[in-house]
């Protein structure tokens, strides 16, 4: 699923207003970390996540890795902030953050 510049921007516009709900540190994902990451776009769908690590290589490769494991889609990176989407199959209208945005 690759997202259209269209819907990239639509979605960057409803993220611009959320705080980061998961902070990797230095230790990458962890098994923990990355279950409260699939629980998290079960709920919400458009999440931020921060990578707390100095290097910007390291960064992007935890952000691609996070993806992958998850089946996300990577919406934006700025600095330390990612944009991760995943569609829930039946998202819940009062935790869907693209629920609450059109509603």
């Amino acid at each position: 699923m690759s997202l259209s510049p269209e819907q990239r921007r639509a979605y960057r516009g409803i993220a611009h207003s959320l705080k980061p709900v998961i902070i990797i540190g230095d230790k990458g994902l962890s098994e923990g970390l990355q279950q409260e990451l699939d629980r998290a776009l079960d709920d919400h769908e458009l999440i931020k996540v921060k990578v707390a690590n100095p290097d910007r290589e390291a960064r992007q490769e935890i952000i691609a890795a996070l993806c992958a494991e998850s089946g996300a889609e990577l919406v934006q990176t700025i600095g330390k902030i990612a944009v991760v989407l995943r569609r829930a199959k039946k998202p819940n209208p009062k935790l869907s953050n693209l629920l609450r945005q059109q509603g």
